[in-house]
């Protein structure tokens, strides 16, 4: 029941190609401690949150139970219990996750989904200038990342930002700490180029799950797909954050292109 981007695009005449491109959010969008009742302000995706179910379930579930649970991702998990899960989903189940469900099978339901995609997290038309960004530096490898980033469809950008702060908040938890009596917490041991190396594969993909080429990786490109992944990680809200000046400057060429779009958008504020 939620809006997609072509009920707001028929709003007018000519598809509005600036409100397509600039799925980013908010900055206050993106702190997951804000109150629930608080109105959202205006973004220039004025679209419900889209992340597919299984994907916010399985991350919900890992940062409740799994965060310090040693090699997450890396230990193997029960296949007959993970194809069991995948059934559910698919058939539209509301699937519940407890703290009876295993960590390392629900950790192993999320690679799946990830992997089996038909197009892949970040679309196979980008893989190759995504894969550019890794022979960058600096502030231009960032700049780089976020336009790209502004071309992916909303649903595949709402997910990305879920999936890359789970990563972050796990890599949060990779060293071992003390608690106030001075126990020690073990980390989980999965550092940001831990996670890049298990998740890069899946979300970057050149062909295909099943094509005959697909796996087939040279080095270059298995090393670039972790070091582009790392930097997503590691610079996820500053790379999913809108920056006023250029909000502001899709707004101006949307008053002279939809100024449908624009009432929309101010009727929602």
């Amino acid at each position: 029941g939620a809006m997609s981007v072509d009920s707001i695009t028929d709003l007018s005449d000519n598809a509005s190609k600036l409100l397509e491109a600039l799925q980013l959010s908010h900055p206050h969008e993106l702190d997951p401690r804000r109150s629930r009742v608080r109105k959202k302000p205006l973004s220039l995706n004025p679209i419900t949150w889209q992340v597919p179910r299984i994907v916010d379930r399985c991350c919900t579930h890992l940062e409740m139970h799994g965060l310090q649970t040693v090699g997450i991702f890396r230990i193997g998990s029960s296949k007959k219990r993970v194809q069991q899960l995948r059934e559910e989903f698919d058939r539209g189940l509301d699937v519940f996750l407890d703290e009876h469900q295993s960590v390392h099978d629900v950790a192993a339901l999320l690679k799946e989904f990830l992997r089996d995609m038909p197009n892949s997290l970040i679309p196979r038309e980008l893989y190759g200038a995504f894969l550019s960004t890794a022979s960058m530096e600096g502030p231009a490898q960032l700049d780089t990342l976020q336009l790209l980033l502004f071309l992916l469809p909303p649903c595949h950008s709402d997910t990305l930002l879920r999936l890359l702060r789970f990563l972050a908040e796990v890599a949060r938890h990779a060293e071992s700490s003390w608690d106030p009596e001075g126990h020690e917490i073990p980390g989980n041991k999965m550092t940001v180029s831990n996670l890049a190396t298990v998740f890069g594969p899946n979300i970057l993909q050149k062909e295909k799950p099943g094509d005959k080429d697909a796996g087939a990786l040279n080095f270059e490109d298995s090393a670039a797909i972790i070091l582009v992944l790392q930097r997503l990680i590691e610079h996820h809200h500053s790379l999913f954050t809108v920056s006023p000046e250029m909000q502001c400057e899709v707004l101006r060429r949307l008053f002279q292109t939809d100024p449908d779009v624009i009432e929309y958008l101010l009727r929602r504020k």
